[in-house]
């Protein structure tokens, strides 16, 4: 439970930190490489989120590193117990929520765009033809994309003015920006409480359009003139559905018409705008990847004390012992802090192949009562990698010591 609010917790910061990054960036990409090479450089958004899926790797040498028992102090910060849980489970319900009405709404939005389209027919040119015209020419679908135009495209546009636009819609279904904007619907629903998510998606956007513009025109550009005046003849306030690539765009049309205008070749080769894009984007990734590890520093410890652990695993035959990847201490009882009540409890902690708890027991408490309740809370909210014997992961036990102290003093076994 924790640990998706914690992904999320991540994943929201390193957005906003990437959005931010390429917001101050874009100005010398465009200058180095066009307006192609901002565009690819949002590759970074969904590296990053990729990058802090990954799991960090083992370190052998936290096993051979003698471990301490966990200890408790009163107001230990990052504790669990069952008064915090229900908070946590209140806040998953509220982004499950939040996702659920996200992804209905957008769902909603396509599939009404969709249906106003009426019947659609094949035309010789590999479009089709839609009966009303809720916004198009388009690219519409993920799966199967199709390039739909209105019932008055043939007399609202020239035959080369036509050319033009099924050239750009083309350039959209080859560049996979269809999938670009369905991955967009989905970081957008996950992430639908980020304050910074909207305005990057539509600097998103805005990039996508002139992306393929600047595609579109790169080998014919005497036609520049007559693409303007193509963009100009047919102009939407704003988008209507999410996953559509939109041949009208209002919001970036003055931008589109000055991208058009700029006919000086680009002074960065295109293999070092690449270059300098794949370098930004698997550096940050990297960055991300690794501060994983930071988080988790002050909680990855072994699972028992030093003393028992190696001669455990050697008496159950295996490879290396169960360890614990977060492991957040347990709240100190108030009434146990009220009473200034000190104790150790000895748990025995089964864990299956999987990882996960399935039994906790108290083998002994000098306090028997007062800790064993959040002993045992905090124990089954472990997050725990399980044994390996013969290079594969089998089910286990552990023994765990939990140090309740106050202030500096330390109650010993």
């Amino acid at each position: 439970m924790t640990e998706l609010l914690d992904g999320l917790w991540q994943g929201s910061l390193w957005l906003a930190v990437a959005a931010l990054l390429l917001a101050a960036l874009r100005p010398l990409l465009v200058r180095l490489g066009g307006v192609a090479l901002a565009y690819r450089s949002w590759w970074l958004l969904p590296l990053l989120l990729a990058a802090l899926l990954l799991p960090l790797p083992e370190v052998a040498l936290l096993q051979q590193v003698p471990s301490l028992p966990l200890t408790v102090v009163p107001g230990a910060a990052g504790g669990l117990s069952g008064e915090s849980l229900p908070w946590a489970r209140l806040l998953l319900l509220a982004w499950a929520l939040g996702v659920g009405i996200s992804l209905l709404r957008d769902l909603r939005a396509q599939r009404r765009f969709e249906r106003s389209l009426g019947l659609l027919h094949a035309r010789a040119d590999g479009s089709w033809q839609a009966s009303a015209d809720p916004g198009l020419p388009a690219l519409v679908g993920l799966w199967r994309p199709r390039i739909v135009v209105g019932p008055q495209f043939d007399q609202q546009f020239t035959a080369q003015e036509q050319n033009l636009i099924l050239q750009h819609e083309r350039s959209h279904r080859r560049n996979g920006d269809h999938w670009a904007n369905g991955a967009l619907l989905l970081v957008r629903a996950v992430f639908w409480f980020h304050p910074l998510l909207p305005w990057a998606a539509r600097r998103f956007l805005r990039d996508q359009e002139l992306a393929c513009d600047a595609r579109t025109i790169a080998p014919q550009p005497a036609l520049r003139g007559l693409y303007a005046s193509t963009l100009l003849k047919a102009q939407l306030v704003h988008p209507v559905a999410p996953a559509v690539c939109h041949w009208r765009s209002q919001p970036v049309l003055k931008e589109r018409i000055a991208m058009l205008k700029q006919s000086k070749r680009k002074a960065l080769p295109w293999v070092s705008g690449q270059v300098l894009v794949v370098g930004l984007c698997a550096g940050m990734a990297a960055v991300a990847w690794a501060s994983q590890g930071g988080a988790a520093a002050g909680t990855r410890i072994g699972v028992e004390p030093f003393e028992y652990a190696a001669e455990d695993a050697a008496k159950a035959g295996l490879d290396s012992p169960i360890q614990v990847d977060k492991m957040p201490p347990p709240s100190y009882p108030k009434s146990a802090f009220e009473q200034r009540q000190v104790g150790v409890v000895n748990l025995r902690i089964e864990v299956d192949a999987q990882g996960h708890p399935t039994d906790v027991q108290v083998l002994s408490a000098t306090n028997p009562g007062v800790f064993d309740a959040v002993s045992i809370a905090a124990a089954r909210s472990w997050t725990y990698r399980p044994a390996r014997k013969n290079g594969k992961p089998v089910a286990g036990a552990v023994r765990i010591p939990i140090t309740y102290a106050m202030d500096e003093t330390e109650e010993t076994k």
